[in-house]
């Protein structure tokens, strides 16, 4: 059987098991929060970004997940700055041009601010600057992609929650945890 760990990746975490920043840094990753052996993460979540995370001990599984020529769709709530236009909605739609090239279409729509938890530390708040959520839905994994495409609408991102990969869901599980997702 296939050992699947859904994870809900906090703030500030790095998405594999070790550091291998600076010597003597002492940043947190996913060996803080999982203790089970023989699980790799499919993909990676920036370290300022939260949500969730599928670890796998297949390897088949793992690239099938991790690699865009597999379109495994992942869906964002993304907070930004300022309050997107249909204009600039169309355009995050159709995809916008990067350094590293044009993006996939996406689905992409205005949500209420969703019921998350608290983050650690929290997003900066200012009276004269107005925010916004977004749902994004896209089916490829650039660096930092959602990033870029919002800043690139003139809409630069505040917080990122990945919210969903393929069928996966963080529905239910807390910041810092995780389940077995097996299948």
């Amino acid at each position: 059987m296939t050992r699947v760990i859904l994870f809900n990746k906090p703030f500030g975490v790095l998405s594999q098991f070790t550091d291998k920043g600076m010597q003597g840094s002492s940043r947190p990753t996913l060996s803080d929060y999982i203790d089970v052996p023989g699980v790799y993460p499919a993909g990676r979540l920036d370290r300022d970004s939260e949500g969730l995370m599928v670890l796998t001990d297949d390897g088949r599984l793992q690239a099938r997940i991790a690699e865009p020529k597999h379109k495994m769709s992942k869906t964002y709530l993304v907070q930004v700055e300022g309050l997107p236009d249909d204009a600039a909605l169309s355009a995050l739609c159709k995809g916008v041009p990067l350094k590293d090239g044009h993006t996939k279409p996406a689905t992409v729509g205005r949500i209420e601010p969703p019921d998350l938890w608290d983050r650690d530390p929290p997003v900066r708040y200012r009276k004269s600057v107005p925010d916004c959520w977004l749902k994004i839905t896209i089916s490829e994994g650039r660096n930092r992609q959602v990033r870029r495409m919002t800043a690139h609408v003139g809409h630069p991102t505040l917080r990122l929650v990945r919210w969903q990969i393929g069928e996966w869901s963080l529905d239910g599980l807390a910041t810092g945890a995780w389940q077995d997702g097996s299948v």
